[in-house]
């Protein structure tokens, strides 16, 4: 099964795709997304929409996995990144691809084992989890990829429960 995860954002939006065959995970691919900065927010949420659906369109995942936003200091960036999330969820709505949510405690939790877990921790175990040679970079295509897992992960445990 293929599984998109989604690290939302306004700049960069974080994406990794893997297969789970299943209790192994393998890395398909992973990126970014990149809108110009000074361009209108509509024009940087449809390019957003139009270079994730090229990438559904190559990688035909059955689930998509984004995390949940935290809003801490600066709501306004927040907000931004909210319109972001919609455009993701509602791309993957219009495809008919099932969307699951995470916190960024329940990605740490399925990836490093702890919730509280440092961000170089859940990269490390990305890239073991994943076999690749080194941790995944940028840091929001490593987060994008942790979402994924934690999917495999939840989704793997549900199937077994059954």
């Amino acid at each position: 099964m293929v599984i998109c995860g989604i690290d939302p954002g306004v700049a960069i939006v974080g994406f990794g795709f893997i297969e789970r065959e299943g209790a192994k995970h393998r890395a398909l691919r992973h990126g970014v997304i990149r809108t110009q900065a000074g361009v209108a927010l509509e024009s940087r949420l449809l390019q957003i929409k139009v270079d994730l659906n090229r990438l559904l369109d190559m990688y035909e995942p059955r689930a998509l996995a984004a995390e949940e936003l935290f809003f801490s200091a600066n709501v306004k960036t927040g907000i931004g990144v909210a319109h972001a999330r919609g455009v993701i969820l509602l791309t993957a709505a219009e495809r008919g691809i099932p969307v699951f949510s995470y916190t960024p405690l329940q990605v740490k939790l399925a990836v490093a084992g702890y919730g509280k877990a440092e961000k170089r921790q859940v990269m490390e175990m990305t890239r073991m989890l994943l076999g690749l040679p080194r941790a995944p970079r940028p840091d929001d295509a490593a987060d994008a990829l942790a979402v994924a897992l934690c999917h495999a992960q939840t989704a793997r445990r549900l199937t077994d429960n059954r």
